[in-house]
Formats: C-alpha cells, sequence, structure tokens
C-alpha cells in the first residue's frame, strides 16, 4: 500500500478531499512529529518538509517520490541530494501572493506616513508632527523578482499611479510592468526607484545581490523594503547605508539571521521597520497550499501524469 504523509494539521474536508483521489492509500497526517516520524521511510509522498526527512529519506533508502513543500522558499532543503535521487519537489510559491504584497504596501505606507514614528510617539504620549510629508502616489517602485508576489505588488502599485520597474531572471514582459529589466541591468534601474522592493528567492545568483555598490546606486530619498531572504542583502552594509544617510530608510522582514540579535542597530533606527519574518502569514494558508497546489498536482500524480503547478528546477533553485 502507497503511503502519504502530512506533517501538518489539516481540515478533515481535505483529508476527505485527498482520500477520495487515492482511495487505496495510507495516510498519515498531524503536526505532531510522534505522528508521522517512524512513516517517513516509508512515504511515497510527503507533503511539509521537516528535518528529521533528511536523514530518513534523503540520505537513506526509501520509498520517497514526490515532496511538497509547506513553504515558497526551499533553499534549506539538501536540493542537490534531492536531485541526484529524483524526488519530485513542487514549492508553495503562489501561497504568499495577498498576505506579502499587503506587508509590502504596510512597511511602504508606515515609512512613507512615518506610522512607526507616530506609534513610538504614541507611546510617549508625545504630540509631535515629526516632519511628515511624503506621498507614495505617483512614485516609481521598482520591483526585485516579478513572481506571483511582484505581480500582486505590480497591480496595487498601479492602483497609487506609481510606474513600475521590473527585474527578472528572464526579462519577460508582463502586466503593470511599464519596464522590465534583466538582473544584470539593475544599476539601470536603481537610481530611478523612490522605493526598491526585494523579492527574490535566495539562490547562488541572488546570494548577496545587494551591498554597498547596490545602496550608492539609490536615490539617498530611497526606501528599501526586503521580503525576500536576508542572506540576499550584506546585511552590515545595509546597516551602514542607514547610518549614513545614503538611503532613507528600510521595512525588513528578513535577515542574514534570524531571530534578529538583540544587539543588532536595526532594532533601534528610527528610518527603519522590522517584522519577524511574518510578512507571508495568512488565515488562508494550509487552504491555498491544499487547494490551490497539492490536490491538482496529486489529481495528475495519480493518474502518472506531469505535476502542473509549482515544481521546482534543482538548476536554478526554485
Amino acid at each position: 500500500m502507497s503511503k502519504l504523509v502530512i506533517t501538518q494539521d489539516i481540515e478533515q474536508s481535505h483529508l476527505e478531499q485527498i482520500q477520495a483521489i487515492i482511495p487505496s492509500w495510507e495516510i498519515v497526517a498531524g503536526r505532531d512529529s510522534s505522528v508521522w516520524l517512524d512513516h517517513l521511510k516509508d512515504a511515497e509522498v510527503i507533503v511539509g518538509w521537516k528535518k528529521e526527512i533528511a536523514d530518513r529519506c534523503i540520505f537513506s533508502d526509501s520509498k520517497l517520490r514526490w515532496l511538497q513543500s509547506w513553504s515558497a522558499g526551499v533553499n534549506s532543503m539538501p536540493l542537490s541530494d534531492m536531485e541526484k535521487k529524483q524526488v519530485l519537489l513542487t514549492s508553495a510559491n503562489g501561497v504568499h501572493a495577498y498576505p506579502i504584497s499587503e506587508t509590502i504596501f504596510a512597511l511602504m505606507l508606515g515609512l512613507t506616513r512615518k506610522i512607526h514614528t507616530y506609534v513610538r510617539n504614541q507611546q510617549e504620549k508625545k504630540w509631535h508632527h515629526s516632519d511628515m510629508k511624503l506621498e507614495i502616489h505617483e512614485k516609481t517602485i521598482g520591483i526585485m523578482g516579478v513572481g506571483h508576489i511582484g505581480k500582486e505588488t505590480a497591480k496595487i502599485a498601479k492602483a497609487f499611479g506609481m510606474t513600475v520597474l521590473g527585474v527578472r531572471h528572464s526579462g519577460r514582459e508582463e502586466d503593470y510592468v511599464d519596464e522590465m529589466y534583466t538582473t544584470d541591468r539593475l544599476s539601470e534601474v536603481l537610481p530611478r526607484c523612490d522605493y526598491v522592493v526585494v523579492t527574490l528567492p535566495l539562490t547562488n545568483e541572488t546570494h548577496h545581490l545587494f551591498g554597498a555598490n547596490e545602496f550608492k546606486q539609490m536615490k539617498s530619498s530611497a526606501f528599501f523594503i526586503n521580503i525576500g531572504r536576508g542572506e540576499i542583502v550584506v546585511e552590515d552594509e545595509l546597516i551602514e547605508a542607514l547610518r549614513s544617510g545614503e538611503i532613507a530608510g528600510a521595512g525588513l522582514d528578513v535577515f542574514t539571521k534570524e531571530p534578529l540579535d538583540e544587539n543588532s542597530p536595526l532594532w533601534d533606527f528610527e528610518n527603519v521597520i522590522v517584522t519577524p519574518h511574518t510578512s507571508g502569514s495568512t488565515e488562508h494558508y494550509t487552504k491555498r497550499v491544499i487547494e490551490d497546489i497539492f490536490i491538482p498536482n496529486l489529481k495528475s500524480y495519480a493518474q502518472g501524469g506531469v505535476l502542473p503547478k509549482n515544481v521546482v528546477d534543482y538548476k536554478k533553485g526554485y
């Protein structure tokens, strides 16, 4: 009998939908590791990466053929070993488009309209204008990485009448993006942007893509938003750019080391908003992973077909 392991708690209705697609399979589901740990080696399909899967399924003999990640990013997994083992990997890419694009604009608007400053003032019961004057309307946004999140961000930007510049590996045009560039033309984009938004995955190509040179190319009035991965940025050089006034401020959801060290100056900068890697959090997360990605893929898998959604290209790393 084939076995499916789901390392998350999911609703009974979803379990029933899944069982209807693979009626002869055994399904093991639950968030607690005691539920699924002893079943990993026998699982043909696993939903939700856990560190225990590496030793039990990737670095040793197992029946694993397909793993559905619970996250969009897969850079923490042993990708080269999974490729050698010919394990199909699908990501949760696209699940985050609504919540993360909302967070991006929350950070942009918060910095522009000084909401973070006023929250601090409120805590001190201080009635102060704080030199608030900027608008977001009709400014220029540069979106680094125009995938699901980048596309939704571009769409929202158009409601503010913004000029949208996009940067993507392929350079392929996209709706709501006025001008698209490839990554090697980053230096043409950065000097024009009032907001630089990083939505890229972490790969060999994007590691430390943003450092002192890139911050020097940005306007001194520009804001930097990173909801991609911390390692895309040389964090010490970002700190220096913020400290020296080379850029106006930053909204940061991801960091080189997480949790962010309590001694990091990023906590104390008045021109920085820190969120604890929560930009993708949403009430609809489980529903979107299961209904929008896993079930369509499972239907195809059960019929011996090609998986239609979110298959990771091991060479690209996403």
